[in-house]
């Protein structure tokens, strides 16, 4: 018979394992390197540049890349063995965004797969603008499935975030899981779920291609409001995020951005990090129309109250930076001539200029002049 003495100390070596195993460090919370992608030896692995992919993914290019953050380069299993990347997105009216976010993206993504919603969170009708706007995208269009989203006989809403977590999943469960080959989804393959205005930078796009990361991963990004010329100056904004496709078992997009889903015990053990991997810029309009629209949209109903509806307190608080609701823990530093935007806004300043510099009585809008 082992003696009480053995067994207790077996039991705390044990829970001093398990403690440790669940509290210790993690490699994957790391900074994604912002030089520009010509100094990293990878090919745009959307593209087709002629090189095998098998040679990619076994190059020391993507082994340094992936062991700089912690992680083990990715092995396809199986042919295709192409890893595809989906940018699982859905929209309201932010049209100027998603050129944005296709123009930084289109190299390093496979299937932007968009959803659009005839009516608002608040269940109230609403125009489907990119619809109505769909030839703007005409260049995007081999990389784009567009998808009106569908209310199953089963939707039985009580509250706003009932309609934004249907609309959410509904890339993965109303488009993902119906397609064909050579589009449809294989194991390992990585989802990407974002707001259009959370915008990974290309360089992220790589890590996720060529890397095994954890199966909840954040990409949490600069966090910008009103326009590039305003940083936040708390925490990095937690969103994206990214996972990986595991047929049935794979995390729902709303799961995945609330951190919840999955085996409870297991969730901490499953999340990783990355710093620095994108930008958000939050409220970003050319005019007060889409400002107000947004509100009108809100989840969150008290944001949309009249008191904050008024143009003249908007474009005040738009101008300087600062939180129209009051809310204390966001707080803004002006940036000048910032040159850590995507590369769209870089190249076109003229045509973006409202999220580059409020100044000015418009503070930036088209559509108002100012007091």
């Amino acid at each position: 018979m082992v003696p009480k003495a053995v067994l207790r100390a077996f039991l705390v070596v044990g829970i001093c394992s398990l403690l440790w195993w669940t509290f210790r460090p993690l490699p994957s919370s790391h900074a994604v390197f912002t030089e520009s992608l010509q100094s990293i030896d990878l090919l745009s692995p959307a593209s087709n540049h002629g090189q095998k992919t098998s040679e990619l993914y076994a190059s020391r290019a993507a082994h340094d890349l992936c062991s700089v953050h912690g992680y083990s380069a990715f092995v396809p299993k199986s042919p295709p063995s192409e890893r595809k990347v989906y940018d699982l997105l859905m929209i309201n009216d932010e049209l100027d965004f998603l050129e944005i976010r296709l123009d930084a993206l289109y190299e390093y993504v496979d299937y932007f797969i968009i959803v659009e919603s005839a009516k608002t969170f608040q269940a109230n009708s609403k125009p489907l603008i990119l619809k109505e706007n769909w030839g703007r995208f005409r260049r995007y269009y081999d990389k784009i499935i567009y998808h009106e989203l569908t209310f199953p006989s089963t939707f039985d809403p009580h509250r706003a975030w009932d309609y934004e977590d249907l609309q959410r999943d509904a890339p993965f469960d109303q488009v993902m899981l119906s397609l064909d080959e050579p589009r449809a989804p294989n194991k390992g393959d990585v989802l990407i779920v974002a707001d259009v205005d959370e915008i990974p930078r290309p360089q992220t796009l790589l890590v996720l291609r060529y890397c095994n990361f954890p199966r909840r991963l954040t990409l949490s990004s600069k966090f910008y409001y009103y326009s590039f010329q305003f940083l936040h100056t708390g925490p990095e904004w937690q969103h994206p995020q990214a996972t990986y496709y595991q047929g049935h078992r794979t995390l729902k997009p709303t799961n995945l951005r609330n951190g919840d889903g999955g085996i409870r015990p297991f969730r901490f053990l499953e999340r990783g990090v990355l710093s620095n991997s994108g930008w958000h810029c939050s409220s970003c309009f050319p005019t007060i129309d889409q400002f107000l629209n947004k509100m009108a949209s809100f989840s969150h109903r008290w944001m949309n109250r009249e008191e904050y509806r008024d143009k003249d307190k908007i474009a005040a608080a738009v101008r300087e930076g600062k939180d129209l609701w009051g809310r204390e823990q966001d707080q803004f530093v002006r940036v000048e001539n910032n040159q850590d935007m995507p590369p769209l806004v870089l190249k076109e300043p003229n045509r973006f200029g409202y999220m580059i510099s409020r100044d000015g009585p418009s503070a930036g809008f088209v559509d108002y002049n100012g007091e």
